[in-house]
């Protein structure tokens, strides 16, 4: 499918725009009945928006001048670009959003939330709220232009802090939404200085047009050390660093991860499930954008990026970030403060494939490393959000010890696996594939993270000597199995309250749980939350699916090699695929790069 025009182009947006216009009008009506409607419509339409996001996989790329009408290649240049890679990213967001609204679902008589989410009588702001923010990625994913970038970064971002606010009636909630407010806008600002010296340092807003310029001679074969590369000014590393803590502060890595802790206890538990996916994806993806303008086609990045013997920015955040999320995590007794800390964790991880991006220019054939770098980000980006959904799931089903809402501490999962065993069992296979044990989507995305790192660790150098970024890729390796050994402690915690601790810790007059010294025969699933309970099932099974079942892998591992083409045309930087199904060289040499990863993970 090649859209010829704006709107068809854009068309998943305006969809979820035109819906989420309609839901707000409907969120007027008082009545229980038009309550009830709105997360119907919301799943229908992003229902929609996957399906055409499925035809319109293999269609090429294609773009659309600011003034209307292609021009100048206006698959380079246009304002809007789709190729493989915009195509990947919507598929994925659709996807993890219909499960974000089955945990959004209202579940009691007056369609006014559920066990642990109240919105009131403001359901069809809520749902739509959360269809713009989708749309913000969506944008995102598709903007060719610094400034559709910020505007779709912006959208992602606004309605979520209404959505903390508005989830629960609250003063904790109030204070998380005010609080992720205050410091949104800041980041905000600052990522908005950091667009404006890019700006201003190289006259252009479009980020094709930034790559030229910084590249005259963009995706020229094979990387030399320190050639092609290009010394930033001053200015402009201002810029990149202002830009990266912009992004930083929606992916939740440190330093700018403070508050995730608050914000996510503090927010309903289907909120923060919205949290932990949707802003996250917003910043990788802009984050990669920012590399691919920086870097050009052969990732060829500098200084701050990457330092001549393998560490830099990216490298310093990616082990802060994973060490500091999964030591905190431990720490926790709020599950959904552990989970915080889990995402800070996950950020971390996926860093760990940029830095190999990063450092591939002082690698022989850098520009397929960093290619495989981008594979495992927007792999891990599926994975997580499958899994990361489950946990959410059960935990909306089980309920709090004092019988208010939902469980939110180890105290309420004491004992409860035994009790609600398909909850438990669902919940221990999420919380398997987050740790990264084998047979699981999260093992598969894990492989994929360290893969660069390991391979950029024994690459020969770009000049066929030693590698000098041997020690750094190797040490960022390991710190990285380290990580995922240390937040097995929190997630088997998890899985262990629910099943090792006896019913006597539990609250002897809970309406909902055994008195202490009794246990009740297993009950399969908790009743009276259909919705909640299909995302668990969803979710587990995507979670098993992607990770042991090898054609379910391999279509996804295809269609991550696919993606992972940001200019449109091969890894490697060479020719630009305009309009059309990719060339068959290309297609069999993305299939065989899949199943050899996939593979490599068996």
């Amino acid at each position: 499918m090649h859209p010829t025009s704006l709107v068809s182009l854009l068309l998943p947006e305006v969809i979820l725009t035109v819906v989420a216009s309609s839901l707000f009008l409907l969120g007027l009506s008082t009545r229980a009945g038009a309550r009830k409607a709105t997360p119907v419509i919301a799943l229908v339409a992003l229902g929609l928006v996957f399906a055409i996001q499925l035809g319109r996989i293999g269609g090429g790329q294609v773009g659309y001048d600011t003034y209307g009408g292609v021009a100048r290649d206006g698959a380079k240049y246009g304002t809007v670009r789709v190729a493989e890679f915009t195509q990947y990213v919507k598929l994925i967001t659709a996807g993890v959003g219909m499960l974000l609204v089955l945990l959004a679902w209202p579940t009691n008589r007056e369609a006014t939330g559920n066990g642990s989410l109240n919105f009131g009588a403001d359901a069809g702001e809520f749902f739509a709220l959360m269809l713009l923010s989708i749309t913000g990625v969506f944008l995102v994913a598709g903007a060719n232009d610094i400034m559709l970038l910020f505007l779709g970064i912006e959208l992602a971002s606004i309605p979520t802090y209404i959505m903390v606010s508005l989830s629960r009636p609250s003063p904790v909630a109030q204070e998380a939404g005010v609080k992720y407010f205050f410091l949104g806008a800041f980041a905000a600002a600052i990522m908005l200085l950091g667009f404006s010296y890019l700006y201003g340092t190289t006259g252009s807003t479009n980020l094709y047009e930034i790559m030229h310029k910084l590249h005259p001679r963009p995706g020229g074969g094979e990387a030399v050390a320190g050639a092609g590369a290009v010394t930033l000014t001053a200015w402009q590393s201002l810029a990149v660093l202002m830009l990266v803590a912009g992004f930083a502060f929606k992916m939740a890595v440190v330093p700018l991860h403070f508050y995730a802790g608050d914000v996510y206890q503090g927010a309903a538990t289907p909120v923060t499930a919205f949290l932990s996916f949707v802003p996250k994806t917003t910043g990788f993806i802009a984050l990669i954008k920012l590399l691919f303008a920086l870097g050009g086609p052969n990732w060829l990045l500098s200084d701050p990026i990457v330092r001549p013997n393998g560490t830099g920015l990216l490298w310093v955040l990616a082990v802060l970030t994973m060490t500091f999320g999964n030591v905190l995590g431990l720490l926790q007794y709020n599950i959904k403060r552990v989970m915080a800390y889990s995402s800070i964790a996950h950020s971390g991880y996926m860093l760990v494939a940029l830095s190999a991006v990063a450092a591939s220019r002082y690698t022989s054939g850098g520009g397929a490393l960093a290619s495989t770098g981008v594979q495992a980000v927007l792999f891990y980006l599926a994975a997580y959000g499958i899994m990361n959904v489950g946990v959410f799931a059960v935990l909306q089903l089980l309920p709090a010890k004092d019988g208010r809402g939902s469980a939110e501490t180890f105290e309420d999962l004491a004992g409860t696996g035994r009790r609600h065993v398909a909850l438990g069992l669902a919940m221990a296979v999420c919380c398997f594939s987050l740790t990264g044990i084998p047979l699981t989507v999260g093992f598969m995305g894990k492989l994929m993270i360290v893969k660069p790192a390991l391979a950029a660790a024994s690459a020969a150098g770009a000049d066929g000597g030693a590698s000098p970024i041997h020690g750094a890729m190797a040490w960022l390796a390991a710190i990285t199995m380290v990580n995922a050994a240390i937040s097995a402690a929190y997630y088997l915690r998890i899985v262990a309250t629910m099943f090792l601790r006896g019913d006597e810790h539990i609250h002897p007059h809970t309406p909902h749980l055994p008195a202490a010294g009794t246990l009740p025969p297993p009950v399969i699933f908790v009743h009276g939350a259909l919705p909640i309970s299909a995302a668990v099932i969803l979710s587990v099974g995507g979670t098993l699916m992607f990770g042991a079942v090898p054609g379910a892998t391999d279509l996804l591992g295809s269609q991550v090699v696919k993606a992972s083409r940001i200019d449109g045309g091969s890894s490697g930087g060479g020719t630009m695929v305009e309009r059309g199904a990719p060339s068959r060289e290309a297609s069999s040499a993305a299939a065989g790069t899949s199943k050899s990863a996939v593979a490599a993970g068996r």
